[in-house]
């Protein structure tokens, strides 16, 4: 069963083609796998039967020649922001006790129309609100990672349930977003690829939203083109989406073999941060050195107002999620506490229903929204970020892609930085520029530290390129040649 779960989706998919193993059977091998990795912590919802009933399905379209295409019959894991019908959905918080959707959202559907086979629904930071998955009302999320001082590792977060249910080969991919590097960042730290797409290729609809001007959904596989095909079935336009962009999706991997000779890469003097690990500079001038073997030119560029990229996004933000969550009041759904008042029963239920980082999120959002403080601090935010994206937009005059580090270390201990909101937010510092700037990146496990924990390289693209990331994303796995397991 094991070497069922060791393929990467192209393998599965081609096997069920040639009619070597049956959905059903790739299924149960993941069904089984998952009683061995509860210890994780990675899902909220395990949905067995339903998994079993879409492999059938999918076993039975095959046997028709009705195949939906590369995803079909493949076992995927979605995170617990996906609205999905009839299945718990929860966003890892209190607040969403027992709330089951009535629709589905458009991201879980197409993978759902493309045959993809739901495993269950992933843990994560509650309402996607952290960069380690330890603010779930589930608990936090194992790294599958080990090392030998014996201590738990983080999975990264938001999306740290789906990357520690893929690097353990639980699920041979899971849906991820990203809205500063919930993505990225959780694969640099499980040691598997994490694509954030261009902000409007995935629709928000039927995602549980964080902040709507940043929120993208993604996927997480073991293999760069893995993730390509799992993209092209998530993506597309849709109508119930005002951001969803109105294009027709191009091949994502169209040149996934065309390699990087003749690229121009892009190398940021302003992400060589004071104090930065050693391991996490070597792998970044080695990830150029690959590239420049490959046929590359790297060039410097600067991005000057990147210092101001994090603590932009930290007041955009929670500002967007001040807003988006004033919905959760106990009168409709979820949790509901009741008090002698309206007012009280409002202030019951979230104050109970909300952890603490949902919280301080909640109050600096509305902090920087309020009367007198609007223009000081969400209006300026909003300028910079502007600028942000113009620094990226003149860089693209004379580079194809930019290469960065992912995360500014290894996975660390459960239980470190969790006294000190500060340093927890600064785990996302290489990848929120993309982020505020709605641009293409991808993390490609690429090496080890000196613990023998994974480390990712970071690539950024041009909006809606995909194709050339995607490109350079599997040059740099080829190079790197990353087949080291938790």
């Amino acid at each position: 069963m094991s070497e069922l779960t060791n393929l990467t989706i192209a393998e599965a998919a081609a096997k069920l083609d040639a009619g070597e193993v049956s959905a059903v059977e790739l299924t149960e091998a993941h069904i089984s796998a998952l009683e061995g990795l509860r210890d994780l912590n990675a899902f909220v919802t395990e949905t067995p039967d339903i998994a079993r009933q879409r492999a059938q399905q999918s076993d039975d379209r095959r046997a028709k020649g009705d195949v939906a295409g590369p995803m079909d019959g493949i076992p995927i894991a979605v995170k617990d922001l996906f609205c999905t019908e009839g299945v718990l959905t929860t966003a890892a918080s209190h607040i969403l006790d027992g709330f089951r959707p009535t629709y589905e959202s458009t991201v879980s559907q197409n993978l759902r129309d493309a045959g993809a086979v739901m495993l269950g629904k992933t843990n994560l930071d509650e309402f996607a609100m952290g960069s380690a998955n330890i603010t779930s009302h589930y608990g936090p999320v194992k790294n599958p990672w080990k090392t030998d001082d014996g201590k738990d590792r983080v999975p990264g977060g938001s999306s740290g349930g789906s990357a520690a249910i893929v690097a353990a080969r639980g699920a041979l991919g899971a849906t991820g977003t990203d809205t500063g590097g919930s993505i990225r960042q959780p694969g640099s730290f499980c040691g598997i690829v994490g694509m954030k797409p261009t902000y409007g290729r995935c629709s928000r609809w039927g995602t549980v939203a964080f902040a709507s001007s940043l929120d993208q959904a993604g996927p997480m596989t073991r293999s760069v083109e893995d993730a390509a095909i799992m993209l092209q079935a998530m993506a597309g336009h849709d109508p119930k989406d005002s951001t969803s962009a109105p294009m027709v999706n191009p091949q994502f991997g169209a040149e996934l073999l065309a390699g990087v000779k003749g690229m121009r890469v892009g190398i940021p003097k302003e992400y060589t941060l004071d104090g930065m690990p050693a391991d996490i500079q070597a792998l970044w001038d080695q990830g150029r050195a690959w590239l420049e073997d490959a046929g590359a030119t790297c060039v410097e560029i600067s991005l000057p107002h990147t210092k101001y990229a994090l603590p932009c996004y930290y007041i955009v933000a929670p500002a967007e999620a001040s807003s988006n969550l004033a919905r959760y009041d106990g009168v409709r759904y979820g949790l509901r506490v009741d008090g002698d008042s309206l007012d009280e029963m409002y202030e019951n239920t979230r104050g109970e229903g909300f952890g603490a980082e949902v919280r301080r999120r909640v109050m600096i959002g509305t902090y920087v929204l309020s009367a007198g403080y609007y223009d000081a601090y969400y209006v300026k935010a909003q300028k910079v970020r502007t600028l942000i994206a113009q620094d990226f937009k003149n860089a693209y005059e004379d580079v194809d892609v930019i290469l960065t580090p992912t995360a500014p270390s290894a996975a660390f201990a459960i239980g470190e930085k969790m006294d000190d909101p500060i340093a927890m937010y600064l785990n996302d510092v290489f990848t929120v520029p993309a982020s505020m700037a709605g641009l293409p990146a991808i993390s490609v496990p690429a090496g080890l530290d000196g613990s023998g924990l994974p480390l990712g390289l970071h690539l950024i693209g041009r909006a809606f390129d995909e194709v050339t990331l995607f490109r350079a994303a599997h040059a740099l796995e080829e190079m790197a040649g990353f087949e080291v397991k938790p």
